[in-house]
């Protein structure tokens, strides 16, 4: 009995002193990338690293607090900042990484565009490959209430956000599913939108399911570096509801490396009048773009059993986004900053 005890507290002793090499060790690598960022030319700025609460999770997690974290990346443009983050792990292996953000505000900016991001309950989990890379297998974004303003104006906001990242074969490519309810334009996106006033406040669904293939993979290299750029994008279901208009589209876009895309998109339109007469109202097409498209489209919905609606294909080519031989206006350029 006697010898047993002794073992157990021998284990106890060598756990406890693991431990506490590890968060040593855990917090010294925090710090050290902070450090290797801003030889880097980044402009770095950070309060405390240290364990949180009284404990740090001992003994089964290792949980770390940054406060005040901020980053800027010169060659980007692109900053950030927050009021703290927390880093939580299991003890034995930190490859499996939550991380915690701060309830309130986050700014993001770009050059001279800043974006706050507000949000409830914000946690990323990251599953990491075994190595110095830190290669990502898998992401897993949540959220509740969440919106994104200037910090005086909602431009979008939605009850809640769940997003999944996984990596498959090859290691280039992942699998994305996104979700949000209660997604809600804001007053001044309306507004440009021309959004009419019967419209709800908020869309019924938005869904997206795709893969994604990019030119490298995800690992450290693409925040201290650059970010890896589409190349190939399968999307199986990207689905939006709002009032009475809905979409839905399936298709494939091969993406060059100026984020061009090329290929085509199945694309189901319900309520589609409403579609173009906003797409005019914003400055997307034109009133004559419009109205060619508004007579093509009107044949082929009614060769499809109802003139409401409207199941065609778009084409991207040259730049372009057509229906058949009829430009829409520019295909949006897919890079990642």
């Amino acid at each position: 009995m006697k010898r047993g005890l002794k073992i157990l507290l021998g284990l106890c002793v060598i756990w406890g002193l693991y431990w506490a090499v590890a968060a040593w060790g855990l917090r010294q690598s925090v710090q050290g990338w902070f450090q290797m960022q801003a030889t880097r030319g980044w402009q770095v700025e950070v309060g405390d690293i240290a364990p949180a609460g009284t404990l740090g999770g001992f003994p089964w997690r290792h949980v770390t607090r940054i406060d005040r974290p901020t980053l800027a990346d010169p060659g980007t443009g692109a900053a950030w900042r927050t009021d703290w983050l927390e880093l939580q792990s299991p003890a034995i292996w930190p490859g499996r990484q939550s991380l915690r953000f701060s309830d309130g505000d986050q700014r993001l900016s770009y050059y001279d565009q800043t974006a706050v991001i507000t949000t409830e309950g914000l946690q990323a989990d990251l599953f990491l490959a075994p190595g110095l890379a830190l290669e990502l297998e898998e992401l897993g974004l949540t959220s509740g209430a969440w919106s994104i303003g200037d910090g005086q104006n909602s431009v979008l906001s939605a009850g809640d956000l769940n997003l999944r990242v996984v990596q498959s074969d090859p290691a280039e490519n992942y699998q994305i599913t996104a979700e949000a309810h209660a997604f809600r334009p804001g007053t001044d996106l309306r507004r440009l939108l021309r959004a009419a006033p019967e419209l709800p406040q908020t869309f019924e669904t938005l869904t997206l399911v795709a893969d994604v293939t990019f030119d490298t993979v995800w690992d450290r290299n693409a925040l201290e570096q650059r970010r890896p750029q589409p190349r190939m994008i399968d999307i199986d279901l990207l689905e939006a509801k709002w009032g009475d208009m809905r979409i839905k589209s399936a298709g494939t876009l091969e993406v060059d490396a100026a984020g061009i895309p090329t290929g085509e998109l199945a694309l189901q339109v319900e309520a589609w009048a409403e579609f173009l007469e906003m797409a005019e109202d914003t400055g997307l097409m034109s009133a004559t773009a419009r109205e060619q498209a508004s007579r093509v489209i009107a044949v082929l919905a009614r060769a499809s059993g109802n003139p409401e609606d409207l199941d065609i294909t778009l084409g991207f080519r040259s730049g372009y986004i057509t229906i058949g031989p009829i430009p829409l206006g520019p295909a949006p350029r897919l890079i990642l900053r």
